[in-house]
């Protein structure tokens, strides 16, 4: 079993609640400092704590953690770890988190941090390399960024013992706004950009994971990708997650980006998440986009079979972000979330089945709900 989420986002507005807040000057037009947005979540929801301990951020989600206890824990972490470095010109928005609040990942036992995304370079490569440094001295392992492009582009390791390990490959797209600026160089450090979801991106994919993998290891590609908003997929991106599996034997594929869920698929007996949505972040009392319902996500705990990489099965523990903090979803949330997963899920053949502990579990929709 393991664990994967969409974006976590532990700068800004939450690292301003963390034990150890950094500088709170943001550069965005119209906001000058990170403590507005903790102003405005409090306006929705009420009073936040501030200094509050590591793990307040997670709420819920260490207690299913704990009852689940996935071999492996993967999130993208679109935040940079950085005391330093200066805002990245041309964005509008920037992301960091002080280096001291780090413990906030630990607290969650996280085993994997997801960087090919379009934020950890906000503060430029000094704040890369100090997210890093921070998540290699507490030994989170990291995807998809690197001090050069042989770093950025080689697989966190996971080992799950008995020889077996969990190899986890990252790439960041400019669909989602990771820019081509950012690619790490031989000389440079930076991010992992895959260029498009063409065939040959897959075929050299193919390769990438062909040169590290084992017998017996697992494979999980992260990709960010796709716009912050809509439900779509387009045959291309479909097409590209079919070859992933297919070309480069990819057990999952791991897709973020969208600030809400989106359709899920099992290809070939694979995984496919298109879209994982924002599992941390901090939005709460900015308007606009209310029918995507962003405050609520999904826990996906994937169980795969050891020998094959096959999917067993799916089961999806809902969300919602309140306070800057995770709880378990509200019945009117779980509703949706369902409703959603169905619609979306409607051309892939996939459905869910709601259980009486409101956990979702992923179905077929042309076997007369067989599960995988």
């Amino acid at each position: 079993t393991l664990f994967l989420c969409g974006d976590v986002m532990t700068g800004r507005g939450v690292d301003q609640i963390l034990p150890h807040p950094g500088d709170p000057q943001i550069f965005e037009s119209h906001v000058h400092s990170a403590t507005v947005y903790l102003d405005l979540a409090e306006r929705a929801s009420g009073p936040i704590p501030r200094r509050c301990p590591f793990d307040y951020v997670w709420g819920d989600a260490l207690e299913v953690l704990g009852e689940v206890r996935p071999a492996a824990r993967i999130i993208n972490l679109e935040t940079a770890i950085t005391a330093g470095g200066e805002p990245a010109p041309g964005k509008g928005i920037h992301y960091r988190m002080h280096p001291g609040n780090v413990p906030c990942l630990t607290a969650a036992g996280i085993d994997c941090c997801v960087l090919a995304n379009n934020h950890v370079l906000d503060w430029g490569t000094t704040g890369l390399t100090d997210t890093l440094d921070t998540l290699q001295s507490v030994r989170i392992a990291t995807a998809g960024a690197g001090r050069n492009s042989d770093e950025a582009a080689a697989p966190a390791v996971i080992d799950l013992g008995m020889g077996q390990r969990v190899l986890v490959f990252a790439w960041g797209l400019p669909t989602a706004g990771v820019s081509e600026r950012w690619r790490a160089l031989p000389d440079c450090p930076g991010v992992n950009v895959l260029r498009d979801v063409s065939r040959s991106s897959a075929e050299m994919i193919a390769r990438a994971v062909s040169d590290v993998r084992r017998p017996g290891d697992l494979v999980v590609t992260s990709l960010h990708w796709g716009d912050n908003w809509g439900f779509d997929i387009s045959d291309d991106e479909q097409a590209f997650a079919h070859q992933l599996i297919d070309l480069a034997g990819v057990d999952i594929v791991h897709g973020h980006s969208s600030h809400h869920i989106k359709g899920i698929e099992v290809h070939n007996g694979r995984l496919v998440l298109y879209g994982c949505g924002d599992f941390l972040n901090d939005y709460e009392g900015i308007a606009g986009y209310e029918d995507f319902r962003g405050d609520s996500s999904l826990m996906y705990f994937p169980v795969l079979d050891r020998a094959t990489g096959r999917l067993r099965g799916l089961d999806m523990i809902p969300t919602q972000i309140e306070r800057f903090r995770i709880r378990r979803a509200s019945s009117d949330a779980v509703a949706w979330l369902a409703e959603t997963l169905d619609r979306e899920g409607r051309r892939f053949g996939t459905s869910v089945v709601t259980r009486c502990d409101n956990i979702l579990r992923l179905v077929r929709t042309q076997r007369n709900l067989s599960r995988w």
